[in-house]
């Protein structure tokens, strides 16, 4: 049976999963706001289909949908746009997958959590997706699946540039830790969730070693061969209003559920083999 995704948001990790997908014979469609993205997307193979859409169209033979659509100050744009679509499509539908993040937990002081965890965020960003995450589930028959992602990164998204350009620094918060999740990850998750549907399922999608974003500057500086940034304590950095909310937070997050529902072995299971190859990459 052919297989055919509807990604919402075709961005950064979706085009990591349609890398993985669209070698195996999968139609991929991915939704771009901007005009010139269609010719991008085109050259990955992937059909491209410019925001707004009409969803009851665009869902027409799509067998998977992945929707890595942030919410807005008025809720979750998709919904908004093809709530109806998705429910007169669910019984057709073998997986849907939302992208969620791991801020929906909440500030735990550095300590850790699991999918059982309750939600408890202390900002806007995550009381909107957890907003989300309900108004999803709210659909009945559709056959979702939940990932929480931590701070992603990869490719084009790690701090080598910021140390060369002399523009990084070390911001210092007494218990600080973030947990983390490269893209190739981040794909290779969802596609394993592919494989094996469990509707109603949430995942925590992480590595195996939080750290404190120090710890991180300072290893990648290293592979460099530079001196790590200066450090600045956060109460003195000047950071904009979205930067400093990213530190209001402080967790470990725990990803035995995909390792022992889904198989998976990561690819990138520490910081440091993630930027050792990230190095590698930019130099070949």
């Amino acid at each position: 049976m052919s297989k055919t995704l509807l990604s919402l948001g075709h961005g950064y990790t979706a085009q990591a999963l349609a890398k993985r997908l669209i070698p195996q014979g999968w139609t991929v469609l991915g939704t771009h706001r901007h005009a010139d993205h269609a010719d991008m997307l085109r050259s990955q193979g992937v059909v491209p289909l410019q925001w707004p859409i009409d969803v009851s169209e665009a869902l027409n033979g799509v067998t998977h949908v992945l929707s890595s659509i942030r919410p807005d100050d008025d809720g979750d744009p998709v919904l908004r746009a093809g709530r109806t679509a998705l429910q007169a499509a669910a019984p057709n539908l073998t997986w849907v997958g939302y992208l969620s993040t791991t801020g929906v937990y909440g500030d735990m002081d550095g300590g850790w959590v699991d999918e059982d965890t309750p939600p408890d965020p202390g900002g806007i960003r995550g009381k909107m997706r957890v907003k989300a995450e309900a108004e999803w589930h709210a659909i009945d028959g559709l056959p979702l699946h939940i990932f929480r992602l931590a701070g992603i990164y990869g490719p084009g998204r790690g701090p080598f540039a910021k140390l060369r350009r002399g523009t990084a620094r070390r911001i210092i918060k007494k218990n600080q830790v973030f947990s983390r999740a490269h893209v190739d990850d981040i794909a290779q998750i969802l596609e394993a969730s592919m494989h094996a549907p469990n509707p109603g399922r949430i995942y925590n999608v992480c590595d195996d070693s939080p750290a404190p974003p120090q710890d991180i500057l300072s290893y990648a500086a290293e592979l460099l061969g530079i001196d790590p940034p200066p450090e600045v304590a956060f109460e003195d950095a000047d950071m904009s209003p979205m930067a400093r909310s990213f530190y209001s937070d402080s967790k470990r997050v725990r990803n035995t559920r995909i390792k022992e529902e889904l198989g998976v072995v990561l690819k990138y299971p520490n910081y440091r083999d993630a930027l050792k190859s990230m190095l590698e990459q930019e130099t070949t």
